[in-house]
């Protein structure tokens, strides 16, 4: 069934019809371009709220960002901020493929509709035409008739007139005679016309206007199927991102089982361990015997003369935290980088922390008071957080503290920490300074071998400047290995130190490196002729007791010294620049390596002041 066979006569029907049909599809484009707003003012609200939310500082600069609780806040924010991504996506698809579309397609049916209504109308009004023309054409047969019967009156009327003249009547005759003549041509034409126009008509109502009814269905037709599948289209810019969406929902949910309670709290002591030991008793003083008064140890000043207060096991002032309430304003002083032609800053001993010499290097093993090494420590190490009394008792108190290069303003574990991130960090560049260079050399090879591709010499200053970076970086790599030794024997001592308060200490160890049995049994004597200095604190460094268990008998391989060492202390034994020793037995970490003068003697010097060969080497050269 067809509008042109079933609704013939119903033209402003359709007209209505097809019109509604367009209002409608403004309607709906209109009502999509308002969904695509809405989404849009969502998508924008959730990036604000993401960005809101998220931290001000980067991520490598940002402690919490290392908890499990906050990662997963972060990955919750993405996965938002993602979702955010997948509503301007269902915006973008409703403005382009429905909105634009739609609203270009309906510019087309409006056309194509006035196009087939100004056809019909122009049907309408030649049929019309037709109309008038037989109304007019009849309405003249009509008159010419009347008039030509008149005439045939009139002459009929003057031929029984016995008065009327014979012109008279051969006129009337002529006249009626005429007149018959034109209502007889009047006939013929109305004739003609009305045949015209019936066939005219029967075009009109069986042709013409069905197939403009017919064209005028289908386009209402493809517009009402174009304007379902863009209500299809709705649903499926919707489906398009749902298992994007999903994956941000799982993501969510993913996010909220990664929080680990238990790791987050490792983190925070990775975070904020400082690595100082606790505080020792407070020693008890006794102001009943006004003569033998002596100042307190659990004073955190200093005392007069400048020198630490050594007097016992567990009273060192060393023990309590290393800050003192007088230290109003706090300025550390920043640590200059090693001069080039300067020796390398000296590592402490892997077990006992060093004692400090007049020439700069410590020694390992030092027969010196560990709570005087405690007391050094924290001298060396400046000043830390304050203790929780200090904070209490120093509200409002501004403290200032200033960068050092080697990190030696922060506690002892994070200070190791930054340490091995600097020297993770200068190992990639100079590697990648290496890898510049082995690139720059073949490009140099290529160009030598084939010059049009290149002048070799225009590489020179690149090479120059990569080999200054890597000598920069080698230097810089043992500067912070050089401190990163430093940090690590201070956390393992101050490790030490804090167990050796809690547990039994077990047979004090020696006070020198173990050369001899002669050494050892000194060593045995001079503790037994002390315990009341070295009491408790002294075995803390047992643990770095077994480095020296075992000697070799006979060199492993030989080295040279690369600085002057007057090695004064204990255990220690003196070198010059540019001598060359016999290798007795390797760093263990601590820093100290074992040699042997070819004069005679052995002692310990500074691992970063020799260069080491590791193989068979006699002493006669």
């Amino acid at each position: 069934m067809d509008w042109g066979t079933e609704l013939w006569d119903q033209f402003e029907v359709l007209e209505r019809h097809t019109q509604w049909g367009l209002d409608l599809l403004d309607r709906y484009v209109k009502f999509v371009k308002e969904r695509t707003e809405v989404e849009q003012a969502y998508a924008k609200q959730l990036r604000s709220l993401v960005k809101k939310y998220l931290p001000k500082r980067p991520v490598k600069d940002d402690p919490e960002s290392k908890f499990s609780q906050q990662q997963s806040f972060m990955q919750i924010l993405q996965e938002v901020n993602d979702f955010a991504g997948q509503r301007e996506l269902v915006a973008e698809n409703l403005s382009v493929r429905v909105c634009l579309e739609l609203a270009k397609y309906s510019q087309e049916m409006k056309q194509e509709r006035k196009m087939h209504f100004q056809e019909g109308r122009r049907a309408q009004q030649q049929l019309e035409n037709g109309l008038k023309q037989l109304e007019n054409s009849k309405r003249k047969f009509e008159r010419d008739c009347r008039e030509a019967e008149k005439a045939a009156q009139t002459a009929e009327r003057l031929d029984q007139d016995i008065n009327a003249t014979k012109a008279d009547v051969e006129k009337a005759k002529q006249q009626a005679h005429l007149r018959s003549h034109m209502a007889e041509e009047s006939k013929n034409e109305y004739a003609a016309q009305l045949q015209r126009f019936n066939r005219d008509q029967a075009h009109f109502y069986f042709s013409q206007m069905p197939q403009i009814f017919d064209k005028l269905q289908n386009m209402d037709e493809r517009r009402a199927t174009r304007l379902g599948a863009g209500y299809r289209l709705l649903s499926e810019a919707e489906l398009q991102v749902v298992p994007i969406i999903a994956k941000c929902l799982e993501g969510m949910k993913v996010a909220s089982d990664a929080v680990d309670a238990k790791n987050d709290s490792q983190v925070l002591i990775e975070l904020h361990k400082s690595g100082f030991a606790r505080p020792g008793d407070v020693e008890f003083e006794d102001f009943s015997q006004p003569m033998n008064r002596a100042p307190s140890d659990s004073s955190l000043g200093t005392p007069s003369d400048g020198r630490p207060d050594l007097r016992g096991p567990g009273r060192s002032r060393t023990k309590r935290w290393p800050f003192s309430k007088k230290n109003k304003v706090l300025h550390l002083s920043v640590h200059p980088p090693p001069s080039l032609h300067c020796p390398p800053p000296l590592p402490p001993a892997g077990g006992p922390l060093p004692s400090t010499l007049p020439n700069g290097p410590p020694s390992p093993r030092s027969g010196r008071d560990p709570l005087a090494i405690l007391s050094e420590i924290s001298k060396s190490v400046k000043p830390r957080l304050a203790s929780f009394r200090s904070l209490r008792g120093s509200r409002g108190v501004t403290l200032q503290t200033v960068v050092t290069e080697d990190f030696s303003h922060l506690p002892p574990e994070q200070q190791r920490k930054r340490l091995q991130q600097q020297l993770e960090e200068r190992n990639r560049e100079l590697q990648k300074e290496v890898d510049q260079r082995e690139a720059l050399k073949k490009m140099k090879d290529v160009y030598e071998k084939t010059p049009q591709m290149g002048d070799p010499a225009s590489l020179e200053p690149q090479i120059t400047e990569t080999l200054s970076n890597i000598e920069r970086l080698k230097l810089e790599v043992q500067k912070y290995e050089t401190w990163l030794a430093e940090a690590e024997s201070r956390v393992l001592s101050n490790r030490g130190d804090s167990l050796s308060r809690h547990t039994q200490p077990p047979d004090p160890p020696a006070s020198a490196p173990p050369e001899d049995s002669n050494h050892n049994s000194q060593d045995k004597e001079g503790s037994e002729e002390r315990p009341s200095e070295e009491g408790q604190d002294t075995p803390i460094y047992t643990e770095f007791d077994e480095d020296f268990e075992e000697e070799p008998a006979c060199p492993i391989g030989h080295c040279v010294a690369i600085y002057h060492f007057e090695g004064s202390s204990e255990g220690t034994i003196s070198m010059a620049e540019g001598e060359d020793l016999s290798l007795m037995e390797e760093d263990k970490g601590d820093g100290w390596t074992r040699v042997r003068r070819k004069q005679g003697g052995e002692g310990y010097v500074p691992t970063s002041y020799l260069r080491v060969t590791l193989k068979p080497y006699s002493e006669g050269g």
